[in-house]
């Protein structure tokens, strides 16, 4: 390997959380690299920042990719999101860089495959089959007799396209609706996952990983709301302390999780239900939590998952060192708060003194406002389709929860609709 070059980051397509890792590896003296793998940019993803990369590779045939990036005297090949992950760990493996390598990567993606995995290393986890025909779902669960159950994509995020059913014909309709369509990065269904149900609460718990050590790096609850079509959308996401149940049995869940996936380097991101039998695994995705803000992260838990996987990748004796093992301390409580709407519609103006009365509430730290004069909007489906993004910390909860409740009320006044 070349060391004409400095130490050098590949991210492969840095979108949405992925813009944080440019700044994540720099502040560690790292030279950091974009690689495009489409010929355009995704256009249902928020765009990579370029202009804080040295590069920006456009390159959709990875042997000519893999070959390119041999003049570098790489540390890390890194997905930026969710459909990077197969290709982030084929380029890292050839290259010889860390890397979490190709044999269990299919079922870091595949949402199928993942459980599979799971069962195989006697992790517990959720009933499931797939097909390509609506028909074949209908029957799986009619012949299992207990209801509801999850339809959803193979591959996708965001809770896009996740239906929970109550019956055959909802199942059916979910289902065609799936196999009807493509997910959030483009690609078609070619078939649909159903499962069964975890009937409890949910919690999303985000580590970091370093040659197998292993960082808890925060815990969170959903707070969710269930619309009439059945698909759960995302309200909240409430920061627990570490000591509180039942975040210790949920960070040891997650970690035979990351065994049983073969997950030793970099982030991760699951979504686990705690049911009566225990925690059951949701999903997992080797890639940030999508509603990460390092300066919210850093106010409530005193780091965050960009800054921790640079420095996992970078300097892993000092990360073994420092956080291998170890679990999160709470500094102060957080809301990551994502506003539904039911607007439909092309939005005429944004009203940027509500924006402004938002973000002088106390708690309030920062207001993302997602669509602009112009956009389409619509009722909120999913995460992606949610009005606006509010992160909320304070160290007094009732100042949190107050303004919570005032921002619930404002944010409907933000867009008007021509």
């Amino acid at each position: 390997m070349s060391t004409s070059t400095p130490p050098t980051a590949v991210v492969i397509d840095g979108y949405s959380a992925g813009n944080f890792y440019p700044a994540a590896f720099a502040a560690t003296g790292t030279r950091v690299i974009h690689v495009q793998s489409t010929p355009e940019l995704i256009p249902t993803m928020v765009a990579p920042n370029l202009a804080e990369y040295a590069e920006n590779l456009v390159i959709t045939d990875e042997a000519e990719l893999i070959e390119r990036l041999r003049g570098y005297d790489l540390v890390a090949v890194v997905p930026g999101q969710e459909s990077a992950v197969r290709q982030a760990d084929r380029v890292s493996e050839a290259l010889g860089v860390k890397s979490n390598g190709t044999a269990l990567s299919p079922a870091r993606r595949d949402k199928y495959q993942m459980i599979e995995a799971l069962r195989r290393a006697g992790v517990r986890c959720a009933d499931q089959t797939k097909s390509s025909d609506a028909a074949e779902l209908v029957k799986w669960a009619e012949d299992r007799g207990v209801w509801p159950v999850v339809v959803k994509p193979l591959s996708s995020a965001a809770s896009d396209g996740v239906f929970i059913c109550a019956n055959a014909e909802e199942v059916r309709a979910a289902a065609e609706r799936v196999l009807g369509g493509r997910d959030i990065f483009g690609f078609d269904n070619a078939e649909a996952l159903i499962q069964s149900y975890s009937r409890g609460t949910e919690y999303v718990v985000d580590t970091v990983s370093s040659d197998g050590h292993r960082y808890a790096a925060g815990v969170w609850q959903y707070d969710k709301i269930l619309l009439p079509s059945g698909q759960n959308i995302y309200n909240r996401d409430i920061l627990l302390p570490a000591d509180a149940e039942p975040v210790p049995a949920l960070i040891a869940y997650v970690n035979e999780v990351l065994t049983a996936l073969d997950v030793r380097w970099g982030p991760s991101h699951a979504e686990v239900i705690v049911t009566d039998e225990g925690p059951v695994l949701v999903e997992i995705a080797t890639r940030f939590n999508g509603q990460l803000n390092p300066a919210f992260q850093r106010l409530c838990l005193g780091h965050d998952q960009s800054g921790l996987s640079a420095l996992a990748y970078t300097d892993p004796e000092r990360f073994a060192r420092e956080y291998g093992g170890r679990v999160y301390r709470k500094a102060q409580s957080g809301y990551s708060y994502n506003p539904p709407t039911e607007l439909d519609g092309t939005v005429a103006a944004v009203d940027q003194d509500v924006v402004a009365r938002i973000n002088e509430l106390p708690s309030v730290l920062l207001t993302s406002v997602k669509y602009a004069p112009g956009d389409r909007i619509r009722p909120t489906t999913d995460l992606l389709s949610a009005a606006m993004r509010i992160y909320l910390t304070a160290p007094d909860d009732e100042q949190l929860v107050a303004d919570y409740e005032k921002a619930r009320v404002l944010k409907d006044a933000v867009y008007r609709v021509g």
